[in-house]
């Protein structure tokens, strides 16, 4: 703290507040300040008994736990302790500061280590303790305790913080029924509840409450919630119920709440129709998620000009017809999900004028027919992911196809950027999508800006694969197995220098493998197995990591790793191999040998860290694994 000097007035020094009458500390903002070191019991700071606002938040305590000398500050009002490593039990002193109007102890869970097994560490708090804290803070408007450890039930009595406006108890290990008469206090605002997966009960019927002002968010996410679906107040602008046990039909009163940005009903039990209001009760409705439920019969039909919505996932249904053509009038539309449905129809050509577009998935449906027309444009400038498997579309991929596609054209220097994932505008949702990548099926709870993807697999596409694809630098994932595609692999695809899986499997590719696949340094997964490929496999380059099965079924193959040995011993290998500034003694093999010990090391650890930790790796790389 720079401005903090002996010699100065304190109340001049930066986040100290005084009283002007008194000179007494009234206030400390020390947020994000990189303050260091353990919290002691001790410290100067639990002297200043006139405090009333105290924000320590976004900073490193080193695991200290909180000093229960924090109950001596009676006057506080306002205590954030939020983001600062701080662990283990929550003092029962903090439940004597009973003029407090906002509390956040939240997101103190984090990986910790000192010379060991990694550990992870964060706060606890007792149900005795919880109980004192509800009972005496009654005044509390803002009630933060998100990732704290409370492993019980809520008491009835929360329902009693009249004041309340702002609870957040995710992640929270919370057990039992959530007090429901919680969710009907008068000025509350926001609720968020999120992976309590152990949190059961049913939600109140909101409509018989009527009429609400306050309600803006309620986060239900990740439990298990059940009974039928609530309507919630006229005033909500987000609300999120995915993951739970809800049952039932979608009430069409639903459409009365035109306040939604974002509704996200993802993961229940719900059947019928998908109300036909959905489409056109709001123009502010940016997010509609109905993904992995029962519901059956069309889309709603009646998108409107001028609607504001980014994202529509109705993935994993079973709705069947085709995609409504009212969709072309969302502008702005990124997200387009219909996957695993029973829906029919021909490639919507028509969806290249929409100028945001990023993903489109329609895997597994009954699609058919060519993905090309000469009559078209060649649009989707935007494109990051399009996901057409297991349909019945056929015909051959023209060269100027992918010409247009701009965002996987173009390299972004991900290097130096900062991580951004797919979300809307306001923060409080982001897209998720389930992709084949590396021979595994990944839901990706969040979609980096970066990811780029094609797959194209099991349909009945034919022909020879245009050079002009070897131009999309930016593909991560390319996927175009199981087609009738023939021909060489072109030798432009050694331009995919992001490429990370590669499946050309069950196709009637011909010719021998290109030499240029060598420079691809990020290919991690290559299949080209079950094709008509002959001659030498390439030697070096990542090339030195795979296993036979990426090649078997090519009868004319030959070279590591399959046991067939090329005709003279004749086995190119990347003139890299010969470029090292290691020495004429450097041993090529020995680097296998370390690369491949390194790499069944790192499974090893994966996997016991993965299934050991599922909780801590879902949080941390958002991403699920289904096996």
């Amino acid at each position: 703290m720079k401005s903090w000097k002996a010699d100065s007035d304190c109340c001049s020094w930066d986040g100290v507040t005084c009283d002007p009458e008194n000179g007494h500390v009234v206030g400390l903002n020390l947020t994000n300040s990189w303050l260091n070191g353990r919290l002691n019991s001790n410290s100067t700071l639990f002297s200043l008994r006139h405090l009333h606002k105290l924000n320590l938040a976004l900073n490193n305590f080193s695991s200290s736990t909180i000093p229960s000398q924090f109950g001596h500050l009676a006057r506080l009002t306002h205590l954030n302790l939020s983001r600062s490593f701080l662990s283990g039990q929550i003092p029962s002193e903090i439940s004597w500061l009973s003029n407090l109007v906002s509390l956040d102890l939240s997101y103190n869970y984090f990986k910790y280590f000192v010379g060991g097994p990694d550990d992870f560490k964060d706060l606890n708090l007792r149900r005795i303790d919880l109980e004192a804290l509800v009972q005496n803070m009654t005044y509390l408007r803002e009630l933060h305790l998100d990732e704290v450890n409370i492993s019980s039930s809520l008491p009835q009595s929360l329902a009693n913080l009249s004041s309340l406006t702002s609870l957040s108890l995710s992640w929270g290990s919370l057990l039992g029924e959530f007090p429901s008469n919680t969710f009907v206090l008068p000025k509350i605002q926001a609720i968020d509840l999120t992976y309590n997966e152990d949190l059961a009960g049913f939600l109140p019927k909101f409509r018989s409450v009527l009429p609400w002002k306050n309600m803006i968010s309620l986060d239900l996410r990740s439990n298990k919630l059940q009974g039928s679906l609530p309507i919630p107040p006229l005033s909500t602008q987000y609300f999120f119920a995915s993951n739970n046990n809800l049952t039932g039909r979608i009430p069409s009163l639903i459409c009365k709440v035109n306040s939604l940005q974002v509704l996200d009903l993802s993961n229940n039990h719900l059947i019928g129709q998908i109300p036909q209001c959905l489409g056109n009760f709001s123009s502010s409705l940016s997010v509609l998620n109905m993904r992995s439920n029962n519901f059956q019969g069309i889309l709603p039909e009646t998108f409107i000009k001028g609607s504001s919505l980014r994202t529509l996932d109705v993935s994993l249904n079973r709705i069947e017809g085709k995609i409504p053509r009212s969709l072309v009038k969302c502008r702005l539309l990124e997200v387009l999900n219909l996957g695993n449905n029973i829906m029919n129809d021909i490639f919507p050509f028509w969806l290249e004028s929409l100028p945001e577009l990023k993903i489109l998935i329609l895997r597994a449906n009954g699609f058919q027919g060519p993905i090309w027309d000469s009559h078209t444009n060649f649009g989707f400038s935007k494109l990051h992911v399009i996901d057409l498997s297991h349909n019945n579309f056929s015909g051959r991929l023209p060269s100027e196809y992918f010409k247009t596609w701009n965002a996987m054209l173009m390299v972004h220097g991900k290097i130096n950027s900062k991580p951004e994932y797919m979300a809307d505008h306001s923060g409080y949702y982001e897209d998720s999508i389930t992709v084949m990548n590396k021979g595994l099926e990944m839901e990706l709870v969040k979609i980096l800006t970066i990811f780029i993807a094609i797959d194209l697999s099991n349909n009945r596409f034919c022909g020879e694969i245009p050079n002009t694809m070897g131009n999309l630098k930016e593909l991560i994932v390319l996927n175009l197995s199981r087609n009738s595609f023939t021909g060489p692999i072109p030798s432009s695809f050694g331009n995919l220098i992001e490429l990370q899986s590669l499946d050309l499997s069950q196709n009637k590719f011909l010719g021998e493998i290109p030499q240029q696949l060598i420079s691809l340094t990020f290919l991690a997964y290559l299949n080209l197995s079950q094709n008509q490929l002959i001659g030498p496999i390439p030697q070096g380059g990542q090339f030195w990591t795979f296993q036979s099965s990426s090649f078997e079924g090519n009868l004319e193959l030959c070279g590591s790793p399959l046991l067939m040995k090329c005709e003279n011993n004749e086995t190119p290998i990347s003139t890299l191999s010969y470029e090292s500034s290691f020495g004429e003694g450097f041993n090529w093999k020995a680097v296998v040998i370390g690369y491949a010990c390194g790499l069944v090391i790192g499974l090893l650890i994966g996997h016991v860290v993965i299934s050991r930790r599922a909780h801590w790796f879902m949080k941390t790389f958002r991403v699920k694994l289904h096996r």
